[in-house]
């Protein structure tokens, strides 16, 4: 069975470059371009791997990391912050709300699909 990754992100060309490189990788993709989606849908698919990205509609990356972890029953969901906000502070924060890993715009495809695939293992 191939793992299942939510790409929460509202920006197209990193959402289809990611779903494609995924993809190509034999992950199962979906896509949220907001918070709220995002939100939904990881309670309704229940995915293994959140790559989510902080600054979207309708709720920031913060609000849903959140959210999610305040769901038991996606207690063993991982989650990768995505984002081009790399200060100290935000780094801090979102695995403070309990992201597994925060990696900074632009990133390395290749180190990206390592990290997923470490913590899926």
């Amino acid at each position: 069975m191939s793992h299942h990754v939510l790409i929460a992100d509202d920006e197209p060309n990193i959402v289809i470059s990611l779903e494609y490189l995924l993809k190509k990788e034999g992950f199962q993709v979906t896509v949220a371009t907001d918070g709220e989606a995002a939100i939904r849908m990881a309670g309704e698919l229940k995915p293994q791997l959140v790559l989510l990205d902080i600054m979207m509609p309708k709720k920031s990356g913060f609000e849903v990391c959140e959210s999610l972890r305040a769901n038991p029953e996606l207690a063993g969901l991982k989650i990768i912050m995505l984002t081009a906000k790399g200060r100290e502070t935000e780094v801090t924060k979102g695995l403070a709300l309990g992201a597994n890993a925060y990696v900074t715009k632009p990133f390395s495809t290749k180190e990206l699909v390592t990290q997923i695939k470490s913590l899926l293992a």
